[in-house]
């Protein structure tokens, strides 16, 4: 039996985890680009745990040792100098995680009561929001079990990836628009696959920014949720870098690449 309701709650509950990591775990949690009121901290950590990728806070503190440590095979978690596969899911598989990470660094995360909630309660609250809520939902036009396969686990396994993605591809193929000192790279079909982590050396090189994809027709849909959420006053203090240091940034690029070019010609 197959119902296309289903489809669409599958690829609902896709869109709106996948948003909850990149918004609020990588922007917000991690790097604090902005503020957010209380429901919609709420939001992002209720349906970011639904993508099962462990607590904000542990996520959190892995993420700011790969941007403190990028491509350092010792500190940076899942560096990319010990090989795709690595990057991209064998660091979760094959490294002991808990030993590593140091609270220390995340502060202002502790202090936080929604976090350390959401760090206390993460599996039980990921086991409702992402397996148990869709399967209930879908039980409203009588597919429980199509609710929990499709919106459940292959949701699941569709979120995982495209974040992994992130940490394995993006460091891999696209281009180096902002600086080449460290391996992260601009891809498109990441940013199309995770609502605009593909900007992913811009990320790097500018991490303090809410935006991923600076300019104005770069595929960034967390960038615009953001700021549709600040005319509604609940999310606040938006942090942008200067344009004149992103276009300088482009533009020494532009001219090393050129030079690179002059020389082997």
């Amino acid at each position: 039996f197959f119902n296309w309701y289903t489809v669409v709650l599958a690829l609902m509950f896709t869109s709106i985890i996948q948003v909850s990591i990149t918004a609020g775990y990588d922007r917000l949690f991690s790097h604090r680009c902005f503020q957010a009121a209380w429901p919609v901290r709420l939001f992002f950590l209720v349906f970011g745990a639904a993508a099962f990728e462990g607590s904000a806070l542990m996520w959190s503190l892995d993420h700011r040792d790969h941007h403190n440590y990028v491509d350092d095979r010792h500190k940076d978690p899942y560096a990319i100098t010990r090989g795709f596969l690595w990057a991209h899911i064998g660091w979760l598989l094959f490294e002991p995680l808990g030993d590593r990470r140091d609270q220390s660094k995340a502060g202002d995360l502790l202090e936080d009561p929604l976090v350390m909630w959401q760090n206390k309660w993460w599996l039980g609250v990921a086991i409702f929001a992402g397996y148990i809520l869709p399967a209930l939902i879908a039980l409203i036009w009588h597919d429980f079990w199509g609710g929990l396969l499709l919106a459940g686990f292959v949701r699941a396994v569709i979120n995982h990836h495209s974040t992994f993605l992130i940490n394995s591809l993006s460091h891999c193929f696209g281009r180096q628009t902002y600086s080449d000192k460290h391996s992260a790279r601009d891809n498109l079909f990441t940013a199309i696959l995770t609502f605009g982590e593909g900007y992913h050396n811009y990320h790097h090189e500018l991490s303090s920014d809410y935006r991923n994809g600076p300019r104005f027709f770069d595929w960034d849909p967390t960038k615009w949720i953001i700021k549709g959420l600040s005319y509604l006053g609940l999310t606040t203090n938006l942090k942008t870098i200067r344009e004149e240091i992103i276009i300088r940034k482009r533009w020494q690029m532009t001219e090393k690449r050129m030079l690179q070019k002059l020389e082997k010609s």
